[in-house]
């Protein structure tokens, strides 16, 4: 049997558990003899990951929920294979996110990237039921409140469990967030709400898809949303941007006739 690696109480981080990076974080909830997990990963880590929790001594019968944050390949490509290898549990997704797995739909769940090579298989993914803000989850005694956080997606879901946040692509350790992407859906006046959130909740720990967990500091937290709020003025960011000042300056300049300045 395998000693079971918490990462904090009735919590135990797949890529803890193993001592190496397997890919996205894989998050196993339980309490008793039931227990969750939140997003899978892909699909070459799933057998491996499977077998760690049944050498922890869980019984895979009673495994409750397979969870999605979102629909993103790397977080979902696996589930297929995990449903096969769980077979009791009920797969979970926010809406938006069962119809892209579904539909095994490729741009909006990064599967497809032409410009850059990349091609993922991505196979069609039912799920069992669907969640949205303000639903509950429940293993064993624990409670775990659902929250729509979106931004990186429409579809982004962080859940709450006492102190703790699985926060999914929403911040990371470093101060990066989820990829902002027209073509994923992204959104950042939505993404900035979603942080303000995170920020003004009494949430102490961040529990990240990828990255180490870390804590829920208002100062690391305002800095991140500062520099989103200066992405919703940047023509670098595209349609996701809500305005551009530089060609207002430019407009008055022209009525002016104002010429090159240093």
């Amino acid at each position: 049997m395998l000693p079971r690696r918490e990462v904090f109480p009735h919590v135990i981080e797949m890529n803890h558990q193993a001592r190496r990076r397997l890919g996205c974080s894989v998050y196993l909830i339980y309490d008793g003899p039931e227990w969750m997990l939140i997003d899978i990963g892909y699909e070459d880590t799933v057998a491996e990951i499977i077998d760690m929790i049944r050498q922890m001594d869980f019984q895979l019968t009673h495994c409750k929920y397979l969870v999605a944050t979102h629909a993103d390949v790397d977080h979902v490509q696996g589930m297929k294979q995990a449903q096969e290898l769980l077979p009791k549990a009920v797969t979970v997704a926010h809406p938006e996110a069962a119809e892209l797995m579904k539909s095994a739909e490729r741009i909006m769940t990064f599967a497809e990237i032409s410009a850059q090579g990349i091609s993922i298989d991505l196979p069609a993914i039912e799920t069992g039921l669907t969640i949205n803000e303000g639903d509950t989850l429940t293993v064993g005694d624990l409670t775990i409140d659902v929250w729509n956080t979106p931004g990186h997606t429409s579809s982004q879901l962080a859940f709450r469990m006492g102190d703790l946040l699985f926060s999914g692509d929403n911040v990371f350790r470093d101060g990066c967030v989820g990829n902002i992407d027209a073509h994923h859906g992204s959104d950042i006046a939505d993404f900035i709400a979603s942080l303000e959130r995170i920020r003004d909740s009494d949430v102490k720990w961040l529990l990240p898809s990828h990255g180490p967990v870390f804590a829920n500091d208002r100062a690391f937290m305002q800095k991140v949303i500062d520099r989103l709020e200066q992405y919703q003025h940047m023509a670098d960011f595209g349609t996701c941007a809500v305005d551009w000042p530089l060609l207002d300056e430019w407009e008055d300049e022209l009525a002016t006739g104002q010429g090159p300045t240093e």
